[in-house]
């Protein structure tokens, strides 16, 4: 398994964009509460996180390689349940179906990463802090407010074992432990 520091100096290599950076280390911290709280490898599922969206910039003009292309780059570093887990993230490009825990934490922790965010910046101070479960709740069913997020992809949760409510608490308090490197 690679390394953190590693993991995060090729995070700076391949994604340009901070915001793609930062939106990398949520999943990631997300990915590790969950590993957490379902007794899996911490690290393995940080990792996972943090490189999911590794060719995101390369790939963008083509959807279908988004993931495909971050294994490749990663077949020397992560082990076939990691890389699967990066390829499936975006099956509905890929058609790499999800299979595995680590899989659907992914896909779950992708979105709701976007969900409370964006929950986040409507908020008067702009903070995470000032974001309440209720109000993340609400965001959720609230279908015109960010509308790209897919709900579905949230409630992939369920196929870990949790229900909706512990899995936004979780993301929630996972991201605001590291809201100062989010900027939020």
């Amino acid at each position: 398994m690679i390394s953190r520091e590693k993991a995060f100096s090729l995070l700076e290599q391949n994604l340009r964009n901070s915001n793609l950076r930062k939106h990398s280390l949520a999943v990631a911290k997300i990915m590790e509460k969950l590993a957490e709280k379902l007794n899996q490898d911490k690290e393995k599922w940080f990792i996972v996180g943090l490189l999911h969206d590794l060719d995101y910039e390369e790939t963008i003009d083509n959807p279908s390689l988004h993931g495909i292309k971050s294994a490749e780059m990663l077949k020397d570093f992560l082990d076939e349940e990691s890389l699967h887990a990066i390829k499936s993230h975006n099956f509905e490009n890929t058609k790499i179906e999800p299979k595995n825990l680590i899989d659907f934490a992914l896909i779950a922790s992708d979105a709701i990463s976007g969900l409370i965010v964006a929950t986040a910046l409507v908020m008067p101070s702009k903070k995470l802090e000032e974001v309440k479960l209720e109000s993340l709740k609400k965001k959720f069913k609230q279908k015109d407010f960010a509308r790209k997020i897919d709900r579905n992809r949230i409630l992939f949760c369920e196929k870990i074992g949790l229900n909706l409510e512990e899995f936004l608490d979780i993301s929630l308090n996972a991201l605001k432990e590291i809201s100062k490197k989010l900027g939020l």
